[in-house]
C-alpha cells in the first residue's frame, strides 16, 4: 500500500492484552478489535520455566493425554449393586474410617468432619456416646484413610465406615470398581457434620432396607448403565453436582419396576420410593461414582498431565494427575461465594471440603454449566449468559471434549473434558466448582451452596513434578 493511501485511509485497530486502550479508543469512535491475551503462566519466570521444560516433551505428553482422554471416553460405568463397605473394602475394619479428600489427622480436621467423625464412631458401636467418641478419635483410637486410597469417594465430609452402605458401580470397559456411600437426603445429615440419634437412624435405614432392596433390583435388571442417563439429564438441565432432578427422576423411572417385582413389603417400598422420590440430590452419590470409575483407569499413564482427582477436605485442597500416579498435590483450600439460607452467612460458612468435585473432573458440575443455567442463580453464580461463560473458560484448560455428553445451549458441543494442568498454569484458569457450602460447627448442616475455585497452586506443584520426573528421565 502506498504511503499516502495508508495515511489517507481510516484507523483500523486490533488490541492486544489490556482491554481498556480498547474502550479508550471505542470511545473516540475508533473500530478496534480486541485480543484478550495475557502472558503465559502470569509471566511468572520459574512457572514459565515449567512450562518451558513440559514443551521440551510435549509430543509425549501430548500422545500420553490423547491416551487418558480415549479411557475417559471409552468408559463404561454401570451401577451394580448395593453392599456394605466392610464388603466392598476388606480393610475397612474396626476402628477404620474414610474421609474426604487428601490425608488428614483429627487434630487438622473441621468442625463438620469431627461432627461426622463422632457420629460414625457411635453409628458403629465403637463409641457410647458423641462426647466419648471425640474422645476416641482425638486419642488415635480411630485410623484415618482418604476415600479415594479404598477405589471410593464420599460427599462433603465424605465419611464412610464398615456398616455403611455403599454403592458399586463397575466399569465394564476396563473392569475396576468404584464405590461410594448413598446419598442421606436433605436435612440434617453425616456428609454435613450431623451425628444425633436421627442422622445415625437413617444411616441403619440405608443400610438395611434401602440398600438391599436396591441390590436386588439392580439384580434383577443386570445393573443400571449410567453414561445414556447423564446425557438425557444434560439436556434436561442437570449438571450433576448442584442440580440432579432429572437423573433423580431419570434413575428412579429404571429401578421402580424392578423395586415393585422384588420387594415383598408394600409399605417398605412406599418408603424406599418416596425417599428417593422426594430427595432431588438422590443421583449426586450415583454420578460421584460414576466419575471415580471412569478416571481410575487414567491412572498411572506415563507422562500424562490428566488429572484423575480433585478433592477437599476442609483444610486442603488436593489433585493427582495420571502421570505422577497417586501423589498428592495439596494447597489451602478457599472459601466458597454463593447464597445462603435464611439466617445464615458467610460468617457461619466452613471451608469448602467433598471429594463430590469428582464430577467436575470428568467434565461436569461447574463445567457444564452451561447445561444448568438455573443453577447459576442458586449458587449466586449470575445470570444463564454466566453459565454458559463458565463452561467455555472450562474449555481453554482441557485436552478436549466429550461427544457423548453434549450441552444444548452450545449447539450440541460436548462437555469439556480431561483437565491438562499445562493448561491451567499456562492460562491461570482453575477449575469451578459448584458445592454445598456447610456449617463451621458440627451438627448444624448445610447453610447455603455457591462456587468455588480450585487454588492455581496445586497445579502448579503438578506441573513441576510432572516436568522433573519427564525431562529427569524418572517416567
Amino acid at each position: 500500500m502506498a504511503i499516502d493511501a495508508l495515511l489517507n485511509s481510516g484507523v483500523r485497530v486490533v488490541n492486544v492484552g489490556l482491554d481498556q486502550f480498547a474502550r479508550d479508543l471505542r470511545d473516540q469512535g475508533v473500530p478496534v478489535v480486541h485480543v484478550d491475551w495475557v502472558p503465559p503462566a502470569g509471566a511468572d519466570p520459574a512457572m514459565v520455566a515449567v512450562l518451558d521444560r513440559l514443551a521440551t516433551v510435549a509430543d509425549r505428553v501430548d500422545k500420553a493425554n490423547a491416551e487418558a482422554l480415549a479411557r475417559i471416553l471409552a468408559a463404561d460405568p454401570v451401577l451394580i449393586d448395593v453392599i456394605l463397605a466392610g464388603e466392598a473394602i476388606p480393610d475397612l475394619g474396626e476402628r477404620v474410617m474414610l474421609h474426604a479428600g487428601p490425608p488428614i489427622d483429627w487434630h487438622r480436621m473441621c468442625g463438620p468432619m469431627r461432627g461426622a467423625v463422632a457420629g460414625a464412631a457411635v453409628f458403629e458401636g465403637w463409641a457410647e456416646d458423641l462426647e466419648s467418641a471425640t474422645a476416641l478419635a482425638a486419642s488415635g483410637g480411630i485410623t484415618f484413610y482418604p476415600n479415594h486410597y479404598f477405589d471410593a469417594v464420599g460427599p462433603m465430609t465424605g465419611i464412610t465406615t464398615q456398616s455403611m452402605a455403599v454403592m458399586v458401580v463397575e466399569n465394564r470397559a476396563f473392569g475396576n470398581r468404584a464405590y461410594c456411600t448413598l446419598n442421606e437426603g436433605l436435612g440434617k445429615v453425616m456428609r454435613f457434620g450431623g451425628n444425633d440419634a436421627e442422622v445415625r437412624d437413617r444411616l441403619g435405614w440405608l443400610a438395611s432396607e434401602l440398600g438391599p432392596a436396591m441390590a436386588r433390583a439392580l439384580a434383577d435388571g443386570g445393573g443400571i448403565a449410567l453414561k445414556p442417563i447423564i446425557a438425557r439429564g444434560l439436556a434436561m438441565g442437570d449438571e450433576m453436582h448442584q442440580r440432579n432432578v432429572a437423573c433423580t427422576s431419570l434413575i428412579l423411572r429404571q429401578l421402580a419396576p424392578a423395586l415393585a417385582r422384588t420387594g415383598g413389603d408394600k409399605d417398605k417400598l412406599a418408603d424406599i420410593l418416596a425417599f428417593i422420590g422426594s430427595n432431588d440430590q438422590f443421583f449426586l452419590n450415583i454420578a460421584m461414582v460414576m466419575g471415580k470409575a471412569i478416571l481410575d483407569p487414567v491412572r498411572g499413564i506415563v507422562g500424562s498431565s490428566v488429572v484423575t482427582a480433585m478433592s477437599r477436605n476442609g483444610a486442603d485442597f488436593g489433585i493427582r494427575v495420571a502421570g505422577t500416579g497417586d501423589t498428592w498435590f495439596t494447597s489451602t483450600v478457599e472459601m466458597p461465594e454463593g447464597m445462603y439460607f435464611p439466617g445464615f452467612t458467610a460468617a457461619d460458612a466452613n471451608p469448602d471440603m467433598g471429594d463430590s468435585t469428582i464430577v467436575e473432573t470428568m467434565g461436569l458440575g461447574g463445567f457444564a454449566m452451561a447445561a444448568s443455567p438455573a443453577v447459576a442463580g442458586f449458587v449466586g453464580a449470575g445470570s444463564a449468559a454466566d453459565a454458559l461463560n463458565f463452561t467455555r473458560a472450562m474449555a481453554e484448560i482441557v485436552c478436549g471434549r466429550n461427544p457423548d455428553w453434549t450441552i444444548p445451549a452450545l449447539d450440541f458441543a460436548g462437555v469439556p473434558t480431561g483437565i491438562d494442568v499445562r493448561r491451567v498454569v499456562e492460562t491461570g484458569i482453575v477449575p469451578i466448582i459448584n458445592t454445598g457450602i456447610a456449617h463451621r460447627e458440627p451438627g448444624v448442616g448445610q447453610v447455603g451452596a455457591g462456587i468455588v475455585k480450585a487454588p492455581l497452586a496445586c497445579f502448579v506443584h503438578a506441573a513441576r513434578a510432572l516436568a522433573d520426573a519427564l525431562d529427569g528421565g524418572t517416567l
